[in-house]
């Protein structure tokens, strides 16, 4: 078993060195190193985890909330910096999931004979 455990902490390492990984990390960097950016960031990130947790509570968004996320979006849309993030964030989570198909692979195919 410590094998795979072995081979796990070679994939977090490989992860680290992937040029994805490193071109998140310098469009992170550039955004926290810019305040104005650093703050509308974060102000996108504190909205988006607000609405969610309501929904996972299973509360309403209010319509004056709905409208406070459509504007952090907005602004988060026209930065550059926080653009180049976000697609740095969705080029690697392409690559992790990628990743997670092959890793799940084994209990697909065991679960996959079963059916038919």
């Amino acid at each position: 078993m410590s094998n795979m455990y072995d081979s796990a902490y070679d994939l977090e390492k490989a992860i680290r060195e992937s040029e994805e990984f490193k071109g998140l990390q310098a469009a992170f960097d550039a955004v926290m190193s810019d305040p104005t950016a650093k703050k509308t960031f974060e102000d996108f990130r504190d909205t988006q985890m607000e609405l969610q947790q309501k929904q996972m509570q299973g509360q309403d968004i209010t319509e004056e909330e709905v409208e406070k996320a459509r504007k952090v979006v907005e602004l988060v849309q026209q930065h550059e910096g926080i653009s180049s993030l976000m697609e740095q964030e969705q080029r690697l989570n392409m690559v992790i999931n990628e990743l997670s198909q092959i890793i799940t692979k084994p209990l697909e195919e065991l679960y996959g004979s079963q059916q038919g």
